[in-house]
């Protein structure tokens, strides 16, 4: 058998990821600000996009218009660079006479018109939202009451390396030791000035450890006492809670600990968190949703998150028709040809977001009317069925989007739950089999606390048939401890 090259001819059938198509894909699993944070970027980039501020208008994107232009030198452009004519009615995508076509209002004195009606542009219209409270960090204010406490430079430089070693907790994390080599000066110099700064604001600020964070908060507090220090050196203990091990550690009987235990949980493990934690940023949701006068659901796009842009037609007329070159005729061809092309995609974007946020509705209707009980299983199969669309294509859409329900702001994906199946044939959601989990916890007696065997049996009589061991992994996912730690819990008086 003779080894050599040689040529080949096969035939075959692929799908080529065009730099499009491959938009187009994140479009859809693009969350409401990351499209308008891409679309930002295309008005900077393609001078035939406007956006649409026309005031009134709460719709999609229009999509892309279809009547041809009358301008043969730009077909040819478009053919030249190789991409398909996306023609349009100009009257319908562009009202001519608009900024975007160079003209403008005019104002007072005939100038242009700022915002608030202003033609110098001066007026400040912000509102209140717009001026946001400047947060400070923690080592700021830290800084503050070192310069205002310590006056000795030497014990200032001290204080500033020691704030240097704050973690985000407010802990600090230095050796003390290598701090006094490197500053020349001795350990208890350092831990002198540590001692002051300790009593800074927040209580519990640069310690070394938990335990000494809690204890320079109940020191300020005075309410440490040898009980509470015994309680501070078995935080082991009350991490198993182990409350009889604790109750012989700090000599106390189950009253006064289970008082000292609450003592504990009022304290901050974290002082530092709360300055350097970022402010709650609010869920915008893409798709709205409120009961209709016959019973019904009606499903709308919430007009505030809809990208709105149009293709300027009057603008790329007449740019057009000054084109003189093949490479400005090309470069013109290529942005008309992406301006149009992602209004399509945009319209196409919000259609499919409405098509599959209203099936789930559809299917889900039982959970909006009766609550989380009645959440019935779903995957992504059965939504890509009803709408008929693939399945990676339901799973882009509703990645990162939000629908606003009487029953709060969810998630899409959190109507797609795995099935449990029923004694009697049914099948039941994981969603609804936690939640009643949950439930059955809540309720016990704290001389009867259940069991995972006791739950199983519980949830099997109520038509759940289920294994031990995934109440088990349904209770540790809830946060929840073992039915021996909950007896401890609960053999201690509230």
């Amino acid at each position: 058998m003779a080894i050599g090259p040689r040529l080949d001819l096969r035939l075959g059938q692929a799908l080529v990821m065009t730099p499009q198509l491959r938009q187009a894909i994140q479009l859809l699993q693009f969350s409401n600000l990351e499209v308008q944070a891409w679309i930002e970027q295309e008005l900077e980039r393609n001078p035939l996009l406007e956006r649409d501020d026309r005031p009134g208008e709460h719709t999609p994107a229009a999509p892309a218009p279809e009547e041809t232009p009358p301008l043969a030198d730009a077909r040819e452009a478009v053919a030249a660079a190789g991409e398909v004519p996306l023609d349009a009615d100009f009257g319908n995508v562009y009202d001519a006479g608009g900024a975007a076509d160079g003209g403008y209002t005019p104002g007072a004195g005939g100038g242009a018109v700022g915002r608030g009606g202003r033609s110098d542009f001066e007026e400040d219209a912000r509102d209140v939202e717009d001026l946001a409270v400047e947060r400070r960090s923690l080592r700021e204010h830290l800084a503050e009451q070192l310069r205002l406490s310590v006056a000795d430079p030497t014990d200032r430089l001290i204080g500033a390396c020691l704030l240097a070693g704050l973690d985000p907790a407010g802990r600090l994390a230095l050796d003390l030791d290598a701090l006094a080599g490197s500053l020349g000066c001795g350990r208890a110099r350092i831990e002198a000035v540590l001692g002051r700064m300790q009593r800074f604001d927040p209580p519990g600020v640069l310690a070394r450890s938990l335990r000494e964070c809690l204890e320079i908060q109940l020191r300020e507090l005075n309410r440490y006492d040898p009980a509470m220090a015994a309680l501070l050196d078995n935080l082991d203990l009350l991490a198993r809670r182990d409350m009889r091990a604790l109750m012989a550690a700090c000599e106390v009987d189950a009253e006064d600990l289970a008082d000292m235990i609450a003592e504990l949980k009022r304290l901050d493990p974290k002082p530092g968190a709360a300055f350097e934690a970022e402010p709650a940023t609010t869920v915008v949701p893409d798709v709205l949703m409120r009961r209709t006068g016959d019973g019904g659901w009606l499903v709308e796009l919430n007009p505030e998150t809809l990208p709105r842009v149009l293709a300027n037609g009057a603008y790329y007329a007449r740019v057009s028709a000054g084109a003189k070159s093949r490479e400005e005729k090309t470069f013109i061809a290529e942005h008309w040809a992406n301006a149009t092309w992602l209004v399509k995609s945009l319209a196409q974007r919000a259609s499919t977001i409405l098509k599959v946020a209203a099936e789930i509705v559809r299917q889900q209707d039982a959970f909006f009317r009766h609550g989380i009980t009645h959440l019935r299983p779903l995957i992504l199969r059965d939504i890509a069925t009803a709408v008929a669309l693939h399945e990676s294509t339901v799973s882009r859409v509703t990645a990162n989007k939000y629908i606003a329900t009487p029953r709060g702001t969810l998630e899409m994906k959190f109507f797609f739950t795995t099935a449990i199946s029923g004694t009697a044939g049914e099948s039941h959601s994981s969603e609804s089999v936690r939640h009643r989990i949950r439930e059955l916890i809540a309720a016990e007696h704290p001389d009867a606390v259940l069991s995972d065997d006791q739950i199983v049996t519980i949830l099997r009589r109520e038509g759940v048939d289920i294994a031990r061991r995934t109440v088990a992994k349904y209770r540790e996912g809830l946060g929840i401890p073992s039915s021996v730690q909950r007896r401890r819990e609960k053999a201690i008086p509230a």
